[in-house]
């Protein structure tokens, strides 16, 4: 198994102290880099986990904040601060853009060669900094098929692999259709996979607080959901030795 290093980081974003995880690779050259996004609860020890894995895979990894260090395990909290930041595209670019500027400056980054991948909230974000015409090689989202601004999916420069739940009522078939709908228009590179039976979030392993309806844990669906993500970045952000 390869060396990974971690360390937390600190910087502001959206009026917040943010207190993000790093994880890097063994050895000194540069590596290409993966902004990861949590859901709405905010960054916990998956997607921490997850920097990890990839940091094994040979990438630097910054798995990023949006809460100023807290972990929103009352839905109704959550709800309270993720609505109003979903329907704000401003917010979230806001939020990705400075995460980025943290992966980018790290030395052991790759700064032209970034991906963005993210889950629910965090995926969100992942999107807007794409519509925001960021230079990403690649987008890859689950239980986040949330639509721009208009005319703003056209400034998307890379692949966009998006993953969701057939089940999940937070992203059902009318928000599935509409994302395709943007993607196709803006001649998108696009892909959807439905896992089917999954509800919202099913990649995120059973907490033991209160979650809303609608949202379980699917363990096969959610290695399954890993595995094309990794694939992803191995098409689109390959690791060179």
């Amino acid at each position: 198994m390869t060396t990974v290093t971690t360390r937390t980081v600190e910087y502001p974003a959206d009026n917040l102290t943010m207190i993000g995880y790093l994880a890097l690779p063994a050895g000194a050259e540069r590596r290409p880099a993966v902004l990861i996004g949590p859901e709405g609860t905010g960054l916990s020890d998956v997607e921490r986990r997850r920097a990890e894995a990839l940091a094994e895979l040979g990438y630097v990894a910054l798995a990023f904040d949006l809460h100023g260090g807290r972990y929103l395990d009352d839905p109704e909290e959550m709800l309270a601060r993720c609505m109003p930041l979903l329907a704000d595209p401003d917010r979230m670019r806001g939020i990705g853009h400075a995460a980025l500027n943290v992966l980018r400056a790290e030395s052991r980054a790759d700064p032209d060669r970034t991906a963005a991948v993210g889950y629910g909230t965090g995926g969100a974000v992942a999107l807007e900094l794409g519509r925001d015409g960021v230079d990403l090689r690649a987008i890859g989202t689950v239980n986040a098929l949330t639509t721009g601004r208009p005319g703003e999916a056209a400034r998307i420069r890379c692949p966009v692999w998006a993953g969701v739940g057939s089940e999940d009522p937070i992203m059902p078939p009318v928000q599935r259709e509409a994302f395709t709908a943007e993607m196709q228009a803006a001649g998108v590179d696009w892909r959807l996979v439905v896992y089917g039976g999954a509800l919202h979030a099913f990649h995120h392993p059973s907490v033991d607080h209160t979650v809303r309806p609608g949202v379980g844990y699917h363990p096969r669906h959610a290695q399954r959901a890993w595995r094309d993500i990794v694939a992803l970045l191995a098409e689109c952000l390959p690791v060179t030795d």
